[in-house]
Order: structure tokens, then C-alpha cells, then sequence
């Protein structure tokens, strides 16, 4: 049977129809086709129809009642609100009645306090000056008996009392009332002087509301300073002060801080009072005591100094969290105040001791390798001894001295003096003005300059210069200008470091900058300059050691055998002499040099040495074993550089000159045809002949023809202007 109770929500219709179908046998959809019952099922839907019918009215009987009586209820609500609004605005009417009549009152009671205050203030003021006149006459006939004035416990009344009489006094005439003052000042200092008693006795009790009072009472007495001073006195004299001065005034300006906060009614002035006092008293007799003791001891002083202004400045900056007056610069001014004089004389005692330290530093390293600094001859006779020397074999002058090698440079004294400039940069940055920092850190980096540069590296490149073989040495020369030479492009690095770290930094937005780095490049430009001229004369006396091996070494005959047993070497003795030479020079250059230095020093000495092997090569006539044998030394010589030099520019002059070498072999018949091959074809031709010229043979048969036929054309070309080809360098 159909009940509302069907349709509560959630209502599916699809799940209602379906369970009223399940509850009729065979009427389900899943209740099989041999028991269903279409007719029985159409009866229940029917009859499930006409009570859905049925319970529809009924339900819309009982909607239309209740809308009528929610109709009902709304009008006696709507009834109920008006009345409510009614009786609101009634009683608004009312409020505003009542505030209109207590605004009325209060205007005649405020009018009548007027009125009797201005009757009562005249009385107060009379009765305050009857009190003031009594007590007056009291000072004025020396009869001084009020209990106010001689009882302890009402000491603050009668301060109150006497400061008004001290005023009174100030302006009465002299001579008839000088008695009166005079007992009004004593009494006025006495009770002074027992207020800030009292206050003393209060601290050392630790009664803050005493104090607090006390300390407002004697606010408008002469002596209120007397106060803040036994309050600082006494703040300091019972303080526990640490063994770390700095931490200890840190933690009782912590505590005084707050005890000020609570007592004066000015803290800041207070406060700023008090820190004036610790810094001008405890603080300044430990910086001064501590700086006093290591005076004969110049690092120890600077050290101390520098330390000592760090943990102050820092003390400033940890005070600084704390009310001091109107002054916001007040710690500053302080900490310069306290320094004062030992700021003043530091640069110069600091450049003074850098200059003495850096001394000792060199002369420490020159007596461990047991070396005297001699000056170095500059100028003169000693400038043309030296230009004879590098043009000519003619040694003249002093005898040349290697020193066993010694470059006279070290990077660990290099470090130690940039080491001591760093820390005197880092002193001057925190103790030198503003404005006076660019020019005083400059003046610390040019003793570093005039040190290590100067002192250091120039007297080791000027040794190291003089120590260099002459152009053509006959006994193999001792190379070492190549360790000198990388040692002081290391130490440039470190210096270079520095000045763009230390330096710059502290100068980069003021003139001195650029003075600078102009002293800096003009020192290293000079230095540079030497290193230059001594590399080149170290090549030339290498290549010069070469040329003597080859000279020496070099028979007319070796590219002349008479057989093949020659052949049997592979290479000359001459050439193998010369590449070993070579190979142990190299493996100190690469050793010594690096980046730019390496690159440029190995092309210049691989172009040297080619043209020496070039011209060398011309110099002697061959037959066909001895060609085989020159191309074999060639050979030789262009593994060499190219497994120790590793230059292109070098491998490829070695290729050409290998490449002629080989006109030296060439069956005449096809000597044409390599002359005019890829590798020769961008020669001169002139310099093809030359070496075509160094045959036994190139005078007979084909090869004279050829060659005279190439001679021909070579005086026919010449008149139609310069070749096209490039000579062989």
C-alpha cells in the first residue's frame, strides 16, 4: 500500500517501481520468464495508481491547510512588529530626552566647578603662601623650629618647601634680606644633600619606588647632576667586572638600562651619562693600560691596537640598542674620542713597522742561501759592456756568474710580505678615517711595490740577466733565466691577486685608484720589459750553443759517404747532440713558463732554430747517401720540435724544409715534377735551385740543363716584377 513514508528523500521512482514489482511473485526483472504474470502485474500497478491518487489529494488537502494557517501566523507576526517598532521609537524619544537633560546638568556643574575652582585656587595659593610666609619668617629671625624641617621621615615635604623659598629668596633685595638667604641656601644645600643620601641608601638596598621618588624630588634641584652621579658611582662600584672588560661593560649597561628605565624620568640623558662614564673611565684606562705594555713591541702594539678598536667598535654597536640622547653619532664620537691619539700617529707607525718587517723578511731569506745584496751596475760602462756582450762573442766586463742556479725568488717570502701588507690593509681599513683610507692604504701597497717588486723580483732579474751566456757560448751554457722568469710571473699573479682583493676595494671610488694601477702597470711593465730582453737573450745564446754544436760537430764529409755504412746511424752525431740539448731545454721551459710566456717563447725559439738548421744545411754539397742522410737529420729535427715544441707554425717550416731536403735524392728525371709539387709550389722558386744547387750532381747531364733552364726563366720573370711566390723564412 502506497504511504507518504515511500517518498522520503532520497525518492528514485525507477527503485520505487522496481521494488514494487519484486513483491509480486514473478514480477521482478530477474525473477525468470517462466514465472511471470503480466496480468497480475498490470492489476498492482492499477491499484498502486488509484492509492497514489488517493494519498495525492489527501496530501494536497493537508498543503492548503497549512499554507492557511501559515498565512495566519504571518499577519499576527507582522501585528506583533509594528507594535514592537512602536514601543522602540517611544523609548528612543525618551533616551533623547534624558541625554538632552544630562547634557543640561552637566553644563551647569562644569560651570559650577569653574566657579569654584576660581574660588578655590586663590585660597589654596593663599594658604600655600601663608605656609611659605610662615616659614620665611622662621629663616628670616634664624629661629628655624618646624618640625618639616628637622624631621627625617618628612624630608621630601620639606624639600618641596625649601625649593619654593630658594626661588623667593632669588628675588628679594639684597643687604636687608642676606641673613635670610644665607639660611635659606644652607638649609637648601643640607636637605640637598641628604636627599641624594637618601637616594645612595635606597640603590644600595635596591628600594626602586624610593629612588623613583627621590629622584623626582631632587629633578628640580641644582644638584639633580650630584644624583645621576652617585647613581653611576655607585652602579660601577658594586658591579662584578668581568676578566673580558668588553663583555663585562655589555652586561651592566644591560642591567643599568633597565634600573634607569624605572627610576628617572629622563632615562636617555641618564643613560647616555653613564655610558659616557665607563667609556671615558673603566674602558679608556683598559685600552690605554693594555696599549702602554706592548709599546716597545711595535706588532704586538698594532695587533693590540687594532683588536682593541674592533671589540669597541662592536661594543658600540651592541650599546647602540639603548636610548642616549638626542645624538645618534654619541658612540662613535666616543670610540674616536678614546683613540684619539693612537689614531693619529698609526699610519705612520704602521707603514714604519711594514717597512721593517719586510726587511727583516729579506734579509732572513738572502742569509739562508747565504747570499750578500750587492748593488747591481747600472748606467754608463756597464750599459755598453753589457750591448757588446749580447751583439758579439767578446765577453767583456765581470766574469759571468750562474750562482749555482739560485734564481734569488721565492714564493714563500713573496707570500710572507703580501701577507704582512694584507694585514696592515686590514688594520688601516677599520683604523683610518674616511677620508683619509685611499691615501693610506695606497701608501701601505706602494712599500709592498717598492718590497717585493723592486727589492725582490728586480734584483733577481737583474742577477738572473747577468748570469745569461753570451750569444755564441763555446762550452754548453747553464739556462736558469727560465725559472726565474716563472717563478716572478707566479709571484705577479699573487701580487695581481691581492691588489684586485685588498686593495681596490678600499680605493676604487676616489682618485687614488687610478694612481695606482698606473704605479702598478709602470712597475710591472719594467719588470716585464727585463724578463722580455733576458728570454730573448736566453734563446739566442740556446740557439747560439746549437750553431756551435753544428759548427764543431759537422764534417764536410758527413753528407759526402763513400758508402752506405753512414746510413746505417739514421742520424749525425751533430744532430743528436743537438736534440737532446734541445729536449732538456724544452722540459724547463715548460717547467718555468705557462699560458702566453710558453706560447710565444716556443714559436720564437722553434723559428730560430729552424733558420739556423736551414742555413746550416746549405752549407755543404751532397751526393745521394749524404742527401739521405740530411733528410734523415731533418727528420729528426722535425720530431723533435713537434713532440717538444708543439707549435703549428714550427711543424710547419720543418715540413717544407723536410719536403726540400728531399730535392737532394730525387732522381733527375722527376725533379720537375717535385719542384712544382703541393708542398713547393708556394716557394720562391729561387730557393727551390738552392737547394737543388746542393747536389753533387746538378751541374751534369738533365739536372745542369734544368737548372740552367731554370735560370733562364727566372732573369725572364724578374723583369715583369716581384714573384708571386713567398720565401721560405
Amino acid at each position: 500500500m502506497a504511504t507518504p513514508d515511500l517518498f522520503e528523500e532520497p525518492f528514485d521512482p525507477e527503485d520505487y517501481v522496481e521494488r514494487l514489482a519484486w513483491r509480486q511473485h514473478g514480477g521482478g526483472s530477474k525473477g525468470g520468464a517462466e514465472n511471470f504474470d503480466p496480468q497480475m502485474l498490470l492489476n498492482v500497478f492499477t491499484h498502486t495508481i488509484e492509492e497514489l491518487k488517493v494519498l495525492n489529494e489527501k496530501t494536497q488537502r493537508r498543503v492548503e491547510k497549512l499554507e492557511q494557517l501559515s498565512q495566519k501566523e504571518e499577519k499576527e507576526h507582522k501585528a506583533r512588529v509594528a507594535e514592537l517598532q512602536k514601543l522602540n521609537q517611544m523609548a528612543l524619544n525618551q533616551f533623547q530626552e534624558l541625554d538632552e537633560r544630562i547634557n543640561h546638568i552637566a553644563t551647569k556643574v562644569v560651570h559650577l566647578g569653574d566657579q569654584l575652582e576660581g574660588v578655590n585656587i586663590p585660597r589654596a595659593r593663599a594658604v600655600e603662601a601663608e605656609k611659605l610666609m610662615k616659614y620665611f619668617s622662621e629663616f628670616l629671625s634664624g629661629d628655624i623650629k618646624s618640625d618639616i624641617f628637622t624631621d627625617p621621615f618628612r624630608l621630601q615635604e620639606a624639600a618641596d618647601i625649601i625649593q619654593k623659598l630658594h626661588l623667593i629668596a632669588q628675588e628679594l633685595p639684597p643687604d636687608k634680606f642676606d641673613a635670610a638667604k644665607d639660611r635659606i641656601a644652607a638649609k637648601y644645600l643640607e636637605i640637598e644633600s641628604n636627599l641624594v643620601e637618601q637616594f645612595k641608601t635606597a640603590h644600595q638596598a635596591g628600594q626602586k619606588e624610593e629612588m623613583k621618588e627621590v629622584a623626582a624630588v631632587l629633578l628640580n634641584f641644582k644638584g639633580y647632576s650630584h644624583c645621576i652621579d652617585a647613581f653611576i658611582f655607585q652602579s660601577q662600584k658594586h658591579a662584578m667586572w668581568h676578566t673580558d672588560v668588553f663583555r663585562g661593560i655589555t652586561r651592566l649597561c644591560e642591567e643599568v638600562n633597565q634600573l634607569v628605565l624605572d627610576v628617572f624620568s629622563q632615562p636617555e640623558n641618564v643613560m647616555g651619562k653613564f655610558v659616557l662614564n665607563v667609556y671615558e673611565g673603566k674602558l679608556q684606562n683598559h685600552i690605554q693600560e693594555s696599549l702602554d705594555k706592548h709599546r716597545s713591541d711595535t706588532e704586538k702594539y698594532l695587533k693590540t691596537l687594532f683588536q682593541l678598536f674592533q671589540q669597541t667598535s662592536q661594543l658600540s654597536a651592541d650599546l647602540s640598542k639603548y636610548k642616549l640622547g638626542s645624538d645618534t653619532n654619541f658612540l662613535n664620537k666616543l670610540t674616536k674620542h678614546i683613540f684619539g691619539k693612537y689614531l693619529e700617529s698609526y699610519i705612520g707607525v704602521e707603514t714604519t713597522f711594514l717597512k721593517s718587517r719586510m726587511d727583516i723578511i729579506l734579509n732572513r731569506y738572502y742569509n739562508s742561501i747565504n747570499h750578500q745584496k750587492r748593488q747591481i751596475p747600472s748606467g754608463g760602462i756597464h750599459d755598453l759592456q753589457a750591448r757588446i756582450r749580447n751583439k758579439t762573442n767578446l765577453n767583456i766586463g765581470p766574469a759571468i756568474e750562474t750562482y749555482g742556479g739560485e734564481t734569488f725568488l721565492s714564493q714563500e717570502v713573496a707570500i710572507n710580505l703580501l701577507q704582512e701588507s694584507k694585514e696592515a690593509l686590514k688594520r688601516c681599513e677599520l683604523l683610518s678615517s674616511s677620508k683619509d683610507l685611499p691615501a693610506s692604504a695606497v701608501r701601505i701597497f706602494d712599500i709592498l711595490f717598492e718590497k717585493l717588486c723592486m727589492e725582490h723580483i728586480d734584483y733577481a732579474v737583474d742577477i738572473g740577466l747577468q748570469a745569461i751566456s753570451i750569444p755564441e757560448p763555446k762550452t754548453e751554457p747553464e739556462i736558469y733565466f727560465f725559472d726565474v722568469v716563472g717563478q716572478g710571473n707566479a709571484i705577479f699573479h699573487l701580487l695581481e691577486k691581492q691588489f684586485s682583493d685588498a686593495l681596490v676595494p678600499l680605493i676604487i671610488s676616489t682618485p687614488r685608484y687610478q694612481e695606482a694601477v698606473t704605479r702598478k702597470r709602470e712597475i710591472m711593465e719594467l719588470i716585464d720589459s727585463k724578463l722580455d730582453g733576458g728570454l730573448d737573450r736566453t734563446i739566442t745564446a740556446m740557439v747560439g750553443w746549437i750553431k756551435h754544436i753544428l759548427t764543431t760537430e759537422q764534417k764536410k764529409t758527413d753528407f759526402r759517404p763513400e758508402d752506405d755504412s753512414a746510413l746505417m746511424e739514421l742520424y749525425t752525431p751533430a744532430c743528436h747532440k743537438v736534440t737532446n740539448f734541445i729536449r732538456k731545454e724544452i722540459i724547463k721551459m715548460r717547467d718555468s713558463l705557462d699560458g702566453k710566456n710558453l706560447d710565444a717563447t716556443l714559436t720564437e725559439f722553434g723559428v730560430r732554430f729552424h733558420r739556423l738548421v736551414y742555413e746550416h744545411l746549405q752549407q755543404f754539397t751532397y751526393n745521394p747517401r749524404g742527401g739521405m742522410l740530411a733528410i734523415c737529420d731533418v727528420n729528426e729535427y722535425r720530431k723533435c720540435v713537434k713532440d717538444e715544441l708543439k707549435v703549428a707554425l714550427v711543424d710547419s717550416l720543418f715540413e717544407t724544409l723536410h719536403a726540400l731536403c728531399n730535392l737532394l735524392v730525387v732522381v733527375p728525371d722527376n725533379l720537375k715534377l717535385v719542384c712544382t709539387g703541393e708542398q713547393l709550389a708556394s716557394l720562391d722558386r729561387s730557393v727551390v735551385m738552392s737547394f737543388v744547387q746542393l747536389r753533387a750532381d746538378h751541374k751534369t747531364g738533365r739536372l745542369g740543363k734544368l737548372f740552367a733552364d731554370f735560370a733562364q726563366k727566372t732573369r725572364e720573370r724578374a723583369g715583369t716584377g716581384p714573384s708571386e711566390h713567398v720565401a721560405l723564412q
